[in-house]
């Protein structure tokens, strides 16, 4: 092991350029004015990632590479070699040439490790950094909790949590897209990462050189109704929706799903260490809904209802 480089000026290296939290990385690095490259090599190829890294020798690397599947986590339940090479081997490759050289290694993961139980109930005490996986109902998240596992052998690893993903605008991969195209949604209190925020925050944490387990979403935890009564109220108030329950969810699904409340008291002290503000999930899936209907309005006008997502019953 080699202790993390604080002498060399900053350098960033970013892998998952063509994902789509790469996408947003780019931005944030490049408007932030740092020197960074983007990764060609795939996670899983140790000797072709080890050769960029010795090429361009980073101080600081950030991974946004990873396998969820298309168009969901249940494409993981019949590709599972396929994503094992992605989401463990490859993580673990990354991990382990950033530990050997003394990189800061930034690794944008998940919080779908967990549900909720008699210890952590609906509305009780959120899951903390301390806490080993209890949710193995995919693949994806089976898996994703044996890495976690593994990953804290790693002194130079920064394991960002992540969860249910929302963003400005209705990209596919959007958690308000997703629910808003179906026909039937469960209703569940959940963590979630509001990206627009907490993207930012990543690279401060990084830049700070943290390390270590962090539950990556905004303090709190928001239902799948009040998001979608947000979106009813300020983008599209013709908008109508339906309730199922978990147990008819799980009868449509390959995989089951993960559901839970992460704990920010770690995470909140690390980002006011920082100078890093971010809100409660209410407060931010409030100014980011606003955000959206700004972005439609710039783009289409006021009469922006036709660029809506449709059901999926309507495709």
């Amino acid at each position: 092991m080699a202790a993390i480089d604080t002498a060399t000026p900053e350098k960033w290296m970013l892998i998952g350029k063509n994902g789509w939290l790469g996408g947003m990385l780019i931005e944030l690095l490049t408007k932030g004015g740092k020197d960074f490259v983007l990764a060609n090599s795939r996670t899983q190829n140790r000797e072709s990632m080890a050769a960029e890294l010795d090429e361009h020798k980073p101080t600081h690397v950030l991974n946004a590479s990873g396998q969820t599947g298309r168009p969901n986590v249940d494409w993981c339940e019949t590709h599972q070699a396929e994503a094992l090479r992605s989401n463990v081997l490859g993580s673990m490759n990354v991990a382990d040439l950033c530990e050997e050289r003394g990189i800061h290694h930034t690794l944008y993961a998940t919080g779908c490790i967990f549900e909720y139980d008699a210890a952590h109930p609906i509305g009780g005490p959120g899951f903390t950094e301390e806490d080993a996986a209890n949710f193995d109902g995919s693949f994806y998240s089976k898996t994703k909790g044996f890495l976690e596992e593994m990953l804290k052998s790693y002194s130079t690893t920064l394991v960002l949590r992540v969860r249910m993903p929302i963003s400005d605008d209705l990209a596919p991969r959007n958690f308000i897209t997703k629910i808003v195209r179906y026909d039937r949604v469960v209703n569940v209190p959940n963590s979630m990462t509001v990206l627009e925020e907490m993207m930012p925050a990543s690279v401060a944490m990084s830049e700070a050189k943290l390390c270590g387990i962090y539950n990556f979403c905004n303090p709190g935890a928001v239902s799948h109704n009040e998001i979608l009564d947000m979106y009813k109220e300020i983008v599209d108030p013709t908008f109508v929706y339906e309730n199922f329950t978990i147990e008819e969810q799980n009868k449509i699904l390959e995989a089951k799903r993960s559901n839970n409340e992460l704990d920010a008291t770690k995470l909140m002290a690390a980002l006011e260490d920082c100078g890093v503000h971010i809100n409660e999930i209410h407060e931010a899936c409030r100014l980011c809904i606003t955000r959206m209907r700004d972005g439609l309005i710039a783009e289409h006008g006021e009469d922006y209802k036709d660029k809506l997502p449709k059901k999926l019953s309507q495709s």
